[in-house]
């Protein structure tokens, strides 16, 4: 019954989808198959809502912070930073310092090259993340709608698509940020991304699974 209302729940969030098989926010509603790859504990089959009652978020930073390597997958990336914002928006203090931790890798890492392009992701996705969970969290039951009310204010609505647009212009060859761009752009502009994601798809296994799954090979 819990499974069945998350699902129902993330399908009343209203928002322009890229594919008919993801429904609510796209960067909290769908978890992103990593194929086992390590990331934040999570408990697996909850949809959207796995989060671990016995992990200590006062980890939570730290955690995060060392699962983002450079030779992190996106879409392993995406999973983490997923995972890490819903558990940050159980207390705005943490979803502040996880803000502001993703913030300084990207003036540590510097404005520019492919590293600095990772950085400008993370925090972008985070922000989107905290974005929608701010705007939609009402639609999607207590916990979410609780969760989105502490995390108001902390991004502005297009704040971390526009990051994640100027990481794809210094990561040209990432395919995964095309798929995460696709998923949070309008249909009237999706179809560059969706192309790109597609192409590179055919050499990224993990993206091509995560593909299949919403239709939009």
């Amino acid at each position: 019954m819990a499974n069945k209302t998350l699902i129902v729940s993330c399908a009343l969030a209203l928002l322009s989808l890229a594919s008919p098989a993801l429904a609510g926010p796209p960067f909290l509603c769908h978890p992103f198959d990593i194929s086992g790859a390590k990331s934040l504990p999570w408990v697996d089959g909850r949809d959207w809502l796995g989060v671990r009652g016995d992990y200590d978020v006062t980890h939570l930073v730290a955690d995060t912070e060392a699962l983002l390597t450079p030779e992190t997958p996106t879409i392993v990336r995406m999973e983490t930073l997923r995972r890490a914002a819903i558990y940050a928006a159980a207390d705005r203090a943490l979803a502040e310092r996880l803000v502001a931790a993703l913030t300084a890798r990207v003036h540590a890492a510097g404005a520019g090259g492919r590293t600095g392009a990772l950085a400008i992701f993370d925090a972008g996705y985070v922000l989107e993340a905290m974005s929608e969970l701010a705007m939609h969290g009402h639609y999607m039951g207590s916990d979410a709608g609780t969760r989105g009310a502490r995390v108001a204010g902390l991004a502005q609505p297009d704040e971390g698509r526009a990051l994640i647009l100027k990481s794809a212009s210094l990561r040209t060859d990432d395919a995964g940020i095309a798929f995460a761009l696709t998923l949070i752009s309008k249909t009237e502009e999706q179809q560059p991304h969706l192309s790109k994601a597609r192409a590179g798809a055919k050499q990224d296994r993990l993206l091509a699974a995560n593909m299949a799954r919403l239709q939009m090979q």
